[in-house]
């Protein structure tokens, strides 16, 4: 891969990068506060444990990225509590992190990173990886909500607990959505 690849692949997933925030801050938020113990099974993790996880994960690959290095993850302060919580702090993180991300240099983004030993990816590669695992555990997530007596709100398009805005009254579309899940 060459420097000009890596920025065009940057330039490519940041606008994806801050639309998924977008999902995966509704589905945190759906989160009931007070079922945030909430684990599907004994092996899982708690709802808060994986929603801080999602998003802690993904600022520790943003990171390595601008650092070029993996360090360690941050822990969770002690007055993040609720899953809204933890999507302000993830939110704010986010924020400070995409303008470091748009100031680096196509040979900052080519530069191997070292991922635990498992793979050694140019940098921007971690962008990517990111996107994926917090769009996998928000999957995890959202299949949970309503076991929580929660409601799963819309990413994409709709869900069954946040249908599509009707488009009864606009005679120019015919079309129906997909069906909700």
């Amino acid at each position: 891969m060459q420097p000009e690849q890596t920025k065009f692949l940057l330039n490519f997933l940041l606008p994806q990068l801050k639309s998924e925030q977008a999902g995966t801050e509704r589905v945190l938020c759906a989160i009931p506060p007070d079922r945030g113990e909430y684990r599907p099974n004994a092996k899982c993790m708690t709802a808060i444990q994986l929603a801080w996880h999602l998003s802690v994960v993904e600022i520790w690959f943003l990171d390595a990225v601008i650092q070029r290095e993996f360090g360690k993850t941050a822990p969770r302060p002690a007055k993040v509590k609720t899953a809204c919580e933890v999507t302000q702090w993830h939110e704010e993180n986010l924020t400070q992190r995409v303008p470091l991300l748009e100031a680096l240099s196509g040979d900052a983004l080519v530069t191997p990173v070292d991922f635990i030993g498992l793979r050694n990816d140019p940098a921007v590669a971690s962008v990517n990886i990111a996107i994926r695992h917090f769009v996998h555990h928000r999957g995890q997530l959202s299949a949970s909500l309503r076991a929580m007596g929660g409601k799963v709100p819309a990413i994409y398009v709709e869900s069954a607990d946040e249908p599509y805005p009707s488009s009864a009254g606009n005679a120019a579309s015919d079309t129906q959505p997909p069906p909700a899940f």
